[in-house]
């Protein structure tokens, strides 16, 4: 069984990234079940903007779409700013709009049977707020969210610390990161045991 991560920061690497340090606990967990973990950090990548799935020269969205339909586990990881997903996470976001309209060999939406679940942290509140919107979104594109398949950090309300800089919290946040992958895992099996099928015609 396959995972990709996709971190959304917006500090290219080999920028320190909090966001990536609790996904990291997840990633661990999921490794710990036998799941390989592809990583991602999609500010790293020329992601063109538009709503297809293949935006011509330099689009660097072809090959992540590819990796992403190679998984079972989609794991979106994102930081708050101004109460929202970063704009990253928006971009990754808006160009999983296209998987709407595309299809498989039995007729299903290409997200079908795969799960997702999403990370946030952030020195400001909102992390229901973001994680309700991610998980809406790929809920539409056709994802399984598995009940309780996210974890987050913050210390808000209002501006505070980062996550690399404070211990405060992060029992809770890895407790519940160990529990969203166990979530992810559970539900992804089950969906290789018995499928979603085609809509009926």
């Amino acid at each position: 069984m396959r995972a990709v991560i996709i971190n959304c920061t917006l500090k290219p690497s080999p920028a320190p990234s909090n966001t990536e340090a609790l996904a990291r606990v997840v990633a661990e967990a999921l490794e710990q079940d036998g799941v390989t973990v592809d990583w991602v950090r999609a500010v790293d990548h020329d992601i063109k903007p538009g709503v297809e799935s293949d935006m011509g020269d330099g689009d660097a969205w072809p090959d992540i779409r590819r990796r992403i339909l190679a998984a079972e586990i989609l794991i979106i990881a994102t930081p708050t700013w101004v109460g929202r997903p970063s704009s990253v996470a928006q971009r990754v976001i808006e160009r999983m709009d296209a998987m709407l309209s595309e299809t498989d060999e039995q007729g299903r939406p290409v997200a079908y049977n795969r799960v997702a679940g999403v990370v946030n942290t952030g020195n400001e509140d909102g992390a229901h707020h973001v994680i309700s919107e991610i998980s809406g979104s790929l809920a539409d594109i056709g994802f399984t969210i598995p009940g309780q398949a996210w974890t987050y950090w913050h210390l808000g309300p209002g501006a505070g610390p980062d996550y690399l800089d404070d211990q405060r919290g992060h029992d809770w946040a890895a407790k519940t990161g160990r529990a969203m992958a166990r979530n992810l895992v559970t539900v992804a099996r089950a969906l290789v045991a018995t499928p979603i099928q085609p809509p009926p015609e």
